[in-house]
């Protein structure tokens, strides 16, 4: 990835209501949600929430599918690894065990939940 790219994805991410459905995403993954179950989860009107939908889209951050006559979105997982890779590619600077720490927490789906 490159320095505009990463931009642009965290430009998108920059905002409370796309990053909220963005994490809502993540934990429905692999199977998704049609666009009226995010809305509704996250309380938020269908027009309002197609718009941020579309610029999670174009930043990569989720893909959709037709399904009958809903949406189903995803989040693309593929694009969050790739930016957390830029993050921390130059981490180490030839000394891993500084990059340890960030290794371990990715391992597996045991993260904490930091909600508020």
């Amino acid at each position: 990835m490159e320095i505009k790219d990463i931009t642009a994805s965290f430009s998108a991410l920059a905002q409370e209501t796309r990053l909220d459905a963005f994490r809502l995403l993540v934990r429905h993954e692999p199977e998704g949600l049609a666009a009226g179950e995010i809305a509704q989860q996250l309380g938020v009107p269908h027009n309002t929430l197609s718009a941020h939908l579309s610029v999670l889209s174009r930043a990569g951050w989720v893909t959709s599918r037709r399904q009958s006559r809903s949406i189903i979105y995803r989040a693309n997982l593929d694009h969050m690894q790739q930016t957390l890779r830029f993050l921390i590619s130059d981490c180490c600077a030839g000394h891993p065990e500084v990059c340890e720490p960030f290794m371990t927490a990715f391992n597996g789906c045991a993260l904490t939940d930091d909600k508020e």
